[in-house]
């Protein structure tokens, strides 16, 4: 199919939300990712979200060139030509964005999208993250009012982030402190400054506890009750009743939660779940694993010349796709969306 329209991302957010299950968002920084990650999709009978961060665009731009722009758009012309052999829904996002790179990555994007859009295209991504978590909260939510009245513009859903995930992911670090869990005043003040959805369509990262990188669960202490409290705060202040979720709720910094934390974090309205570090060593391992199999082919040892057949790119990248899609099937069924192509 391709990738998916405005109109089919928000019925896959709309589904998702209705029926409490998730989208795996899976960070991809090469056309072999990328297609891991279809197919991972496709295998589990889900749509799904493929995201490239900053540091992902410039790679894919190209090691000399570091382009963020030149490098997602791109990744999404080869996306929207690929994407169309599969028989799943593929949204395009772009993950974590600072207030330094807002100039050169999410403001050059979304006008980019607005003008495909106007001469009756699609946008070029369906949705970008600005992550204010490193600025004063007010501030965070003062830029999120102009790029969501820029999104809107474009057909393109904006994500934001309200308190802090801790850790490190391409060059954006949080700190490990109570700033890690946001609260009912943070989401009282997130209605209030972007509306329930009639100012542009927004996804919200709202942290419990959420920490990037790797880590063995009860190192991190996960709180989703906090999204259950977020959103009845939001309710309240919307008038709405007490079980309404009108978050559309994403959830970072996932690598090694336990399966009973993230299925309270989709009951709780999360729509949207960030997966790389886990899909990142799904890919790599099976590459060692094979480089060490087949040592004496991939290296000329012994002035021997090796075998070709083995150090062919493609024989041990079918190895590392294989890897990260089955991991990426994993992920759709923990947050229950396998099977839930419309």
């Amino acid at each position: 199919m391709p990738i998916a329209t405005p109109e089919v991302y928000a019925d896959m957010l709309d589904r998702a939300k209705a029926g409490s299950f998730a989208y795996p968002a899976i960070n991809i920084s090469s056309s072999q990712t990328l297609n891991a990650a279809i197919r991972g999709f496709a295998e589990a009978g889900s749509d799904g979200i493929v995201q490239v961060s900053t540091g992902g665009a410039e790679y894919l731009s190209g090691p000399t060139v570091k382009d963020m722009v030149t490098g997602s758009i791109a990744l999404a012309a080869y996306a929207h030509e690929v994407a169309k052999k599969y028989d799943v829904n593929i949204a395009l996002h772009t993950d974590h964005c600072p207030k330094d790179k807002l100039d050169g990555f999410v403001r050059p994007l979304l006008a980019a999208s607005a003008e495909r859009v106007r001469a009756g295209g699609s946008p070029w991504f369906q949705s970008h993250m600005w992550d204010g978590s490193a600025v004063p909260l007010d501030e965070n939510l003062e830029i999120a009012r102009e790029l969501l009245a820029l999104a809107k513009d474009a057909h393109v859903v904006l994500e934001i982030e309200v308190g802090v995930v801790g850790g490190e992911e391409d060059g954006v670090e949080g700190k490990i402190d109570e700033k890690l869990y946001s609260t009912p005043e943070d989401a009282v003040a997130t209605v209030k400054a972007l509306g329930a959805g009639e100012n542009g369509r927004y996804l919200t990262a709202l942290t419990f506890g959420n920490v990037h990188g790797v880590y063995k669960p009860g190192n991190v202490k996960l709180r989703p009750e906090i999204l259950k409290t977020a959103q009845e705060a939001a309710a309240r202040e919307l008038g709405l009743g007490a079980d309404a979720r009108p978050f559309d709720l994403v959830f970072h910094g996932g690598s090694g939660s336990t399966a009973e934390e993230i299925a309270a974090a989709v009951d709780y309205g999360v729509v949207k779940m960030n997966i790389d570090t886990d899909t990142q060593y799904a890919f790599t391992r099976p590459v060692a694993g094979y480089m060490l199999a087949h040592y004496d082919g991939v290296l000329k040892i012994d002035g021997e010349v090796g075998n070709k057949k083995q150090y062919d790119p493609r024989a041990w990248g079918k190895e590392a796709e294989a890897g990260m899609a089955a991991r990426v099937v994993e992920a759709c069924q923990n947050l229950r969306s396998a099977g839930t192509h419309a």
